[in-house]
């Protein structure tokens, strides 16, 4: 199989199919990628991406290259290019899926299966289906539902596959065909689900447009328990016991971000509109909306913390990452927190396990520290905005008071012993909480 686009999707599923015996061939027109991965070096930071890579190359069934004439005779190509949005507007940007579809189909021979992989807005399939008209090649979706941090573990063992196809016999053989790609995962029981092309474009759409929604639903709650005087920690510990509810992702704090779930809420509700029922989905612009707020509340919170006095004074931020177990800055609520604490004034120092390199190069105006420590020291008010262990479980409340110049500690991401850090002599300020 070859796999087209060596991003975060494309390099972690060409690593984790050669894993379970597959010969497999990744293609990017980036030569400095190509060359870092065909290192055995991953261009990003992901647990277990590395040991894959050097596990498949050493074994021969995993290659790189920057040519897309060295996918030909594959039978399988996966299309995991990305769909960033549009400059200045909310729909997905497709000329990278197109070109790279384009630059297949010369190498393509009858009976070869496209799985496309890129979330795309739907109607792309039906769309790239007209121009394989004469090769014999036949495409389907099959969406992916990676979490950054984990994507290693959810593509060896997902919790659903999803592959639309057409209603013809070439459609059902190419089910087939996807079927045995994934045959470990399908015999371990995770349910396979045939759908059409349409559906299978629109389940991850969907699947992210509710989960944001989530989020952004405890996150308003968060501003009414701040408004009410409640605390939304323990509002939503009792929802979480609804069974219809549940309790995961219903941890307020300063919302989400990352390369994926801002963009791809947009491009849905910007391909709703298209279709002409923008108002289905209308409710996503507040989601959205909810979202970006809690950034301003966390800053808000900090300043209000120091007394209103923020110019000069030193505050360490922890976390630059979008979440924990990533080096991912785009969007990061994170970073965008360090960075208005920065444009009010204050001498601000980030540090992050995973993702100080990628944050100095975007933002070269902050200060950062690689040492957890060494940011703490001196500092006026402490605010942990990604959730890494170092951060909300290996960081004692006594350890950091003798380090501070000034015990304020404003919890971004409410994982934090809020007894504990004020019984140690801490000033501590959560997310909708009391």
């Amino acid at each position: 199989m070859s796999v087209i686009g060596c991003g975060y999707l494309g390099a972690v599923h060409a690593a984790a199919m050669a894993s379970i015996g597959h010969d497999v061939i990744g293609i990017d027109v980036d030569a400095e990628k190509i060359a870092t991965l065909a290192s055995g070096t991953a261009p990003f930071f992901e647990p277990q991406l590395s040991e894959l890579l050097v596990d498949g190359l050493a074994s021969g069934r995993l290659s790189f290259s920057s040519r897309m004439a060295d996918a030909a005779g594959a039978h399988v190509h996966f299309l995991a290019v990305g769909t960033p949005q549009v400059p200045g507007g909310h729909a997905a940007d497709l000329r990278y899926v197109d070109q790279a579809f384009d630059a297949l189909l010369p190498h393509l021979r009858a009976g070869d299966v496209i799985a496309g992989k890129s979330t795309v807005p739907v109607g792309t399939a039906a769309r790239l289906t007209t121009r394989l008209v004469g090769t014999g090649a036949t495409l389907v979706w099959n969406p992916e539902f990676l979490r950054e941090g984990w994507a290693v573990h959810d593509t060896l063992t997902p919790d659903r596959l999803v592959v639309g196809a057409e209603a013809d016999a070439a459609g059902e053989q190419a089910v087939t065909v996807l079927r045995e790609a994934y045959g470990a995962a399908v015999e371990s029981g995770t349910p396979f689900l045939v759908t059409d092309l349409a559906t299978a474009e629109l389940v991850k759409g969907a699947a992210n447009a509710f989960l944001a929604t989530k989020i952004s639903f405890i996150n308003a709650m968060a501003e009414i328990a701040e408004a009410a005087g409640a605390d939304v920690a323990l509002l939503a510990d009792a929802l979480g016991h609804d069974t219809r509810i549940g309790r995961r992702y219903l941890g307020a704090g300063i919302g989400f971000g990352g390369g994926c779930l801002p963009k791809d809420i947009r491009a849905f509700a910007a391909r709703a509109e298209e279709l002409g029922r923008g108002e289905a989905v209308g409710f996503l612009r507040e989601v959205d909306a909810i979202n970006l707020r809690r950034r301003d509340r966390a800053v808000q919170i900090v300043v209000d913390a120091l007394g209103g006095l923020v110019f000069g004074r030193r505050i360490a931020v922890l976390g630059a990452a979008f979440k924990p177990f990533s080096d991912d800055i785009r969007d990061s609520p994170a970073l965008d927190v360090a960075v208005r604490l920065r444009g009010l004034g204050a001498d601000v120092v980030v540090t992050d396990p995973a993702a100080i390199d990628n944050a100095a190069a975007a933002h070269p105006q902050l200060g950062y520290a690689r040492d957890r420590d060494d940011a703490l020291r001196e500092a006026d008010a402490v605010v942990i905005v990604t959730e890494w262990d170092e951060y909300r479980r290996d960081l004692s409340p006594e350890r950091a008071g003798g380090l501070v110049r000034g015990r304020i500690i404003v919890d971004g991401r409410n994982c934090l012993d809020a007894a504990a850090w004020r019984a140690a002599g801490w000033q501590y300020h959560g997310m909708g909480r009391r």
